[in-house]
């Protein structure tokens, strides 16, 4: 059993699916794209957090 009663044949089926969808350099521009977001967002909370810092 894979994650929530799916079978690893389905999970690899789904995922082939997928990439002949939108292929291979579509996939790595979204991850790249989601990578950056995540980034960026982790950096406007330590931003945030310094700044509460340097009022006190």
């Amino acid at each position: 059993m894979g994650l929530g009663g799916t079978s690893i044949g389905s999970l690899i089926l789904i995922f082939l699916i997928i990439v002949l969808l939108f292929g291979t350099k579509k996939i790595r521009d979204i991850g790249e794209d989601l990578g950056h977001a995540v980034r960026n967002f982790r950096k406007g909370l330590q931003g945030t957090d310094d700044k509460d810092k340097q009022d006190s």
